[in-house]
């Protein structure tokens, strides 16, 4: 099994790294004037928001069960992630797009455009260290897949949102900095408001990964199929079973119910099948640790 990734320490680098840029951003917004820094500062303050809401999201997660909720709380934060990605949609892309278009026609140059080009500069390698921060912790998570692989099957929410917020931040300063130096070379302003639309256009796309992926989260869908594979492996090499039928898996959040059918051994009694149940359950969970739900149910068929 591959190791389990700190969603929390990702979150909290992002949310750092993206507070000191949306600072330096939102005074080079003022300072130039550009639109596409203004529209970089919005998204990094977004950004920011985003990831308190990931944090709570985390929190509400552990809620104990309840009569309500007797499998707990655990899928809240597959509903703030995609809240997450809704505003991504929104307060960054689309405002994005807006502010372009709004200055499309924009005669005054960028004021001051060396000091946009270097806050851009020290944004970059700002949302570079979050990014790495993400990329670093992903990867005791995927293992030997690909990073495309690993975000189309990965059942960590929060992670997908703050890989998304961090390919989207980083792309979208390396695109101000083109269209500002643009800018600059050919003395026409309009291609600092092309950057801002293609900025916005870049955090639309991102948006809509993020969101089909985090819906399939919030609908219901089951462990990977690596952690599926490793359980089934698992309880058929256990000397009490003769044979697994099936087996369903839930992912709630950063745990696990799992629905176990399958053939016993024979055994002495009802107590020694009981008793054989409940030693291929522990064994089950401390194997998989967040596995938290088992429902084992014997049988001689299908």
């Amino acid at each position: 099994m591959s190791a389990q990734a700190d969603s929390l320490k990702s979150i909290f680098f992002a949310l750092g790294a993206n507070f000191a840029i949306a600072v330096a951003k939102t005074a080079g917004a003022i300072f130039t004037g550009s639109s596409s820094m203004l529209a970089e500062s919005i998204h990094s303050y977004a950004d920011c928001g985003n990831q308190a809401l990931l944090i709570w999201g985390l929190k509400e997660a552990k809620g104990a069960p309840t009569p309500d909720h007797p499998l707990g709380t655990g899928r809240a934060i597959y509903f703030w992630s995609f809240i997450v990605a809704l505003m991504l949609f929104s307060m960054g892309g689309l405002f994005s797009i807006y502010e372009g278009v709004h200055k499309l026609h924009e005669t005054e140059p960028v004021q001051y455009a060396w000091v946009a080009v270097g806050i851009l500069v020290f944004s970059i390698l700002a949302e570079g260290g979050s990014l790495w921060g993400c990329l670093r912790e992903i990867r005791k998570d995927r293992g030997d897949q690909s990073l495309w692989s690993w975000f189309r099957t990965s059942r960590q929410s929060e992670l997908l949102v703050v890989l998304g917020e961090d390919l989207a931040a980083l792309g979208g300063l390396v695109l101000a900095l083109m269209f500002i130096l643009v800018s600059m070379v050919t003395g026409n302003p309009m291609w600092d408001a092309i950057g801002s639309i293609a900025i916005g256009v870049l955090l639309v796309v991102v948006a809509v990964l993020v969101g089909v992926e985090v819906k399939a989260l919030l609908v219901g869908q089951s462990a990977t199929p690596q952690t599926i594979a490793e359980i089934r492996a698992h309880v058929e090499a256990q000397p009490e079973v003769s044979r697994v039928f099936n087996l369903l898996t839930q992912q709630l959040g950063g745990e696990i119910m799992l629905a176990v059918k399958a053939q016993m051994t024979p055994q002495a009694s009802d107590v020694a099948l009981v008793e054989a149940i409940n030693r291929v359950e522990r064994g089950l969970k401390q194997a998989f640790p967040q596995v938290r739900w088992i429902f084992f149910e014997p049988d001689n068929r299908d």
